[in-house]
């Protein structure tokens, strides 16, 4: 892709066969994400023929979190007939077509660019949203559990140490694991541990606020994004989790069976940077001292950088 001109000419487009028909959420206008690579690509955002701020910050009605883009970056305004886009004096501008945008009229298969970001306005009813839709769907969903996948638990949680960092404000991270996750293969076979992880995704998401990210990572084992939440707090939550599934009834071809998981908690509140890897070594850690407790339980770790203090809370 020349430097420059985010546009290559040489695209080509093919068509595809779609397996189900347009929902109406899909007939709506929407910008999809076409750059840069990653997690973000084919992300969809529908317009609603209202108008959107577009920028940086958590409280635009389309954020982006993107270095390039300014905090309040543009604006699209709904006319009753279309949406026309106008640049709020950004630092790297926004451009329709590679046209510096003024109050400018977007029309259907347009390229919106703001920053180094690459949008394609699609009007209401074009199919094109329904399959870029479904590519974004598969990038970012565990296909068993229908939970996020761990790449997009890492791109989640990158983005959310960033923004408690910056803030100051308590981030926490929740690891569970399946007990004896190896046992229920061994013993009723993997289609009876694939429906126990199904199941599982049922019985976590209604515990857990709309905000809070839950995700597969990897195996038996899942996470839990919370932000802004204290210590005290996460270990509410997480024993929630815990009675939630060890409450629930599992059932395969008319058998029952019995499971729990082991959960574990670390809340950071710092000023300093922290890696993704390294919260997540905090809650393995955690993790492991209640398997240690003998399973089934919460264990819980607290680490105030801008305190240099630690406290550490293991339930029995």
């Amino acid at each position: 892709m020349a430097s420059g001109n985010l546009i290559d000419s040489r695209l080509v487009t093919r068509p595809v066969v779609l397996e189900r028909p347009i929902s109406p959420s899909n007939r709506d206008a929407c910008l999809i994400q076409i750059y840069p690579t990653g997690l973000t690509i084919g992300t969809r955002h529908p317009l609603n023929e209202k108008d959107a701020i577009l920028g940086r910050d958590d409280d635009c009605d389309i954020t982006v979190h993107d270095p390039s883009i300014s905090r309040r970056h543009s604006r699209l305004e709904s006319t009753g007939g279309g949406y026309r886009i106008t640049d709020l004096n950004s630092t790297n501008g926004t451009f329709v077509n590679d046209v510096p945008a003024n109050r400018t009229m977007l029309t259907d298969g347009d390229y919106l660019r703001l920053g180094t970001c690459l949008f394609r306005f699609l009007a209401g009813g074009n199919v094109e949203a329904e399959y870029h839709e479904e590519l974004y769907r598969m990038a970012i969903l565990d296909g068993l559990t229908g939970m996020h996948n761990k790449r997009y638990l890492l791109d989640h949680l990158e983005r959310e140490i960033d923004r408690s960092t910056r803030y100051e404000r308590p981030l926490t991270l929740i690891l569970i694991d399946v007990d004896h996750f190896k046992a229920i293969n061994d013993s009723m076979g993997h289609l009876a541990g694939d429906l126990a992880l199904r199941e599982l995704s049922h019985c976590l998401r209604p515990n857990l606020r709309n905000y809070d990210l839950l995700a597969r990572y990897g195996g038996e084992e899942f996470a839990a994004v919370l932000s802004e939440t204290s210590r005290k707090d996460a270990i509410a939550i997480a024993e929630q989790l815990r009675r939630a599934v060890e409450n629930h009834r599992f059932e395969f071809e008319g058998r029952a069976f019995r499971v729990t998981i082991s959960l574990g908690v670390a809340t950071v509140v710092r000023n300093e940077p922290l890696e993704p890897e390294e919260l997540i070594r905090l809650a393995d850690v955690q993790l492991y001292s209640a398997k240690r407790a003998g399973r089934n339980c919460v264990s819980s770790w607290e680490l105030k950088i801008c305190q240099e203090s630690l406290a550490l809370s293991v339930r029995e």
